[in-house]
């Protein structure tokens, strides 16, 4: 089209030009658009859905579902194992130097006399569980034997006079020369499970523990012999807990409930005519749940643990500042050293310990659970029982739910001879945790976080090649 022309005498920009005409949508939207909202709440937007994850109820979702993926990754077990033990052995360390200072002093040695016994004895338990945790469980089931023979042994030279020694009415001792002493029957425990396990692992490779004769013979008697050799020196809180690992192994190995309840009533049999008989042990029974010491102070220990626990409070009177340390309660640091733990670190500090013992016997089943090695599930789930169980008698007794049975509590009490075979089971635990399938391919997949990779050996830098320029840069 031609260009429409101007008019003399009116200037170009004066020009009208047409403006296209808006469609009836786009005007309706401007409306809208310059229509000013009244102030207040604003109205929701219908069809609008709210985004996910915003709410508590979302977060608290999320949150157990990442700490579930965390609870099932392979070394779990391995991490709780280690870091559990770990932490009970050295808090125990402490507690035992902060409860033994003064009992030292009455004795004319130095405040930590009995600290430096049970550091030098935690160096020689961390060695034992180092190797145990390394070692194949080929070399474990050969060391069965060697094991149950040589504790068999020490615990007959314990009955023999002029070898054995009685403590506190207990003949378990064998003097090592000056200040050492050893107690057989701790190693009767590890013993047990080692050849327990590796008997019922080659029956049941056999297919035999479906018969009950070869589900009990040689088990229960070699066992009874344990048992007998230990009663005979008194410790009826050691029986305990090897008759616990008893039932625990014939558990794993499909024992019937028929036969656990006959087992059970012949021991409780066999338990109540051995503390009817025994005027010691009628006292420690007449004193569960004691609030006062009673004739002749025959509850002074139970009743002053419970003084010990509740003078604690939330958070402890402080950590070295314990009363009934000072005379007041007997073996501070050894069978009751959970009531001094609970004076001077308080409710935090008990439940803290209980929160430890208590992953590290998860820790223990969940092994003995996901195993393909039936050898493997046997002596994890021994070890676990063993460990649980102490824990249990003994801190009862503080508590004043069990008799005393005068057994230490497992990692933290004073005692070389308890803090061996328990690492060494410990790192039993661990070295069945790194044979997980699962675990041992995790394992193998983790790099050095320095940057370096071994590759025979030469060390081969992971850096990525940059040819150089000239001029020297990259």
């Amino acid at each position: 089209m031609p260009a429409k022309q101007v008019l003399p005498g009116r200037r170009p920009s004066a020009v009208k030009t047409a403006k296209p005409a808006k469609p009836a949508k786009a005007a309706k939207a401007a409306g809208a658009v310059r229509a000013v909202r009244p102030q207040g709440r604003r109205r929701p937007v219908r069809g609008l859905k709210r985004s996910p994850g915003r709410g508590p109820l979302d977060r608290l979702r999320r949150t157990q579902q990442q700490l579930r993926k965390a609870w099932d990754r392979p070394l779990t077990a391995y991490y709780l194992i280690f870091g559990s033990s770990l932490l009970i052995t050295v808090l125990g360390l402490v507690m035992v130097y902060s409860a033994s200072m003064i009992k030292a002093l009455q004795l004319g040695l130095g405040d930590a006399y009995f600290f430096k016994k049970q550091f030098l004895a935690a160096l020689i338990g961390t060695g034992l569980l180092l190797v145990a945790s390394r070692m194949p469980v080929k070399l474990h089931r050969a060391l069965s034997y060697p094991v149950l023979a040589g504790t068999l042994f020490l615990m007959v030279l314990v009955q023999v006079p002029g070898i054995g020694v009685a403590i506190n009415g207990n003949q378990n001792w064998i003097s090592l020369g000056g200040p050492f002493m050893l107690q057989p029957s701790e190693f009767g425990k590890l013993a047990l499970i080692l050849w327990g396990a590796d008997l019922l692992a080659r029956k049941g490779g056999k297919g035999l523990l479906s018969q009950w004769k070869h589900l009990l013979v040689p088990l229960v008697p070699v066992a009874f012999v344990l048992l007998g050799l230990i009663m005979l020196g008194g410790d009826m809180g050691t029986a305990m807990i090897l008759g616990a690992i008893l039932f625990g192994l014939l558990w794993l190995a499909g024992a019937p409930t028929r036969m656990f309840v006959g087992v059970l009533a012949a021991a409780g049999v066999v338990v109540a005519l051995l503390i009817k008989t025994s005027p010691h042990r009628m006292d420690r029974l007449a004193c569960i749940g004691a609030t006062d010491p009673g004739k002749n102070d025959l509850c002074w220990q139970a009743v002053h643990g419970i003084y010990a626990l509740a003078s604690g409070g939330w958070f402890g009177s402080g950590l070295g500042a314990s009363v009934e340390k000072w005379g007041q309660l007997p073996e501070a640091h050894t069978d009751f050293i959970f009531a001094i733990t609970g004076e001077e670190l308080g409710l935090a500090g008990t439940l803290s310990v209980l929160a430890l013992f208590a992953a590290l016997g998860y820790a223990g089943i969940r092994v003995a659970g996901r195993t393909e090695d039936s050898f493997v599930r046997y002596a994890a789930g021994g070890v676990t029982t063993w460990i649980t169980a102490q824990a249990v008698i003994n801190i009862g007794a503080v508590l004043g739910l069990l008799p005393i049975a005068g057994v230490p509590l497992p990692l933290f009490s004073y005692g070389g001879s308890a803090l061996l075979p328990t690492m060494f089971a410990v790192g039993l635990l661990i070295a069945f945790a790194r044979e997980e399938p699962a675990a041992r391919a995790a394992l193998a997949m983790r790099q050095p976080k320095t940057g370096w990779k071994r590759t025979g050996q030469r060390w081969k830098s992971m850096r990525r090649r940059v040819k150089r320029r000239p001029s020297g840069e990259r």
